[in-house]
């Protein structure tokens, strides 16, 4: 599955930058069947995930970025979004969407090729 990412680039602290994950290539009713989420990864560290949505619709965000960053999903045009509000310079890292957001043993994910957000201070 093709998880095509897109957004990412240099932005003051402060600023806002929303990105884009898009499966052009699956039947709806199979994008909407599983959770999708974000991860990211700075510098020297592990990547983490960021913000999910689950099938039902609930909403989940590490506490780093809880109040500032917003997911959404549009099952009809099989998009996932993040829009990130307030940013600063700790959340400079490569940012990938991810389908489902977590997995069981034995179960496959996807992950898109990742976008860079730069926060500049």
């Amino acid at each position: 599955v093709q998880l095509q990412a897109s957004g990412g680039g240099l932005v003051q602290a402060g600023g806002s930058l929303r990105l884009t994950c898009a499966v052009p290539r699956m039947i709806t009713s199979v994008f909407n069947s599983k959770s999708m989420g974000w991860y990211r990864q700075a510098p020297g560290k592990e990547r983490e995930l960021v913000a999910c949505v689950e099938v039902g619709g609930q909403r989940n965000y590490a506490d780093s970025v809880k109040g500032r960053f917003t997911v959404s999903k549009d099952n009809s045009r099989k998009r996932l979004y993040l829009q990130m509000t307030s940013l600063n310079a700790e959340d400079t890292a490569v940012y990938y969407c991810r389908r489902p957001c977590t997995v069981t043993p034995g179960e496959r994910g996807d992950w898109g090729e990742g976008t860079l957000v730069t926060v500049s201070s």
